[in-house]
């Protein structure tokens, strides 16, 4: 079993930055493939951000793409979210979610064996 749990949500006004963060345990964290996704009210949860456990390939949904940043810290076993220029379309509940280590990454949300509790991004026009 991997327990994630999410920080760095809250308020921000449009163009602002937040950076999340996801700290997990219960499994080797290195052998996880780690991502993030986020779901707005009435619509479904979409994918966002993933990032390889080797931390050599990173993947990210055309909407984030140049400015949102994924990373992780094996050590700590944390990753973490860095959104710059944030947008109100970018308002959302984000999870994190880990699956176990594979040679491809899917952004579809069944590929995903675990999930966070999920923290709120609000972003203000």
């Amino acid at each position: 079993q991997v327990q994630l749990e999410e920080s760095g949500g809250g308020l921000v006004q449009t163009g602002g930055s937040l950076r999340l963060s996801c700290a997990a345990s219960g499994r080797t964290f290195s052998s996880l493939i780690m991502g993030w996704f986020r779901q707005a009210p009435g619509k479904d949860r979409e994918f966002v951000a993933a990032i390889s456990w080797s931390v050599d390939t990173t993947d990210y949904a055309g909407s984030v793409k140049g400015r949102f940043t994924i990373s992780r810290d094996n050590a700590a076993t944390t990753v973490f979210l860095q959104m710059n220029s944030l947008k109100p379309e970018d308002t959302a509940v984000y999870y994190c979610a880990a699956a176990p280590r594979s040679s491809i990454i899917l952004r579809t949300p069944t590929f995903w064996n675990y999930w966070g509790q999920g923290t709120q991004v609000t972003v203000s026009s």
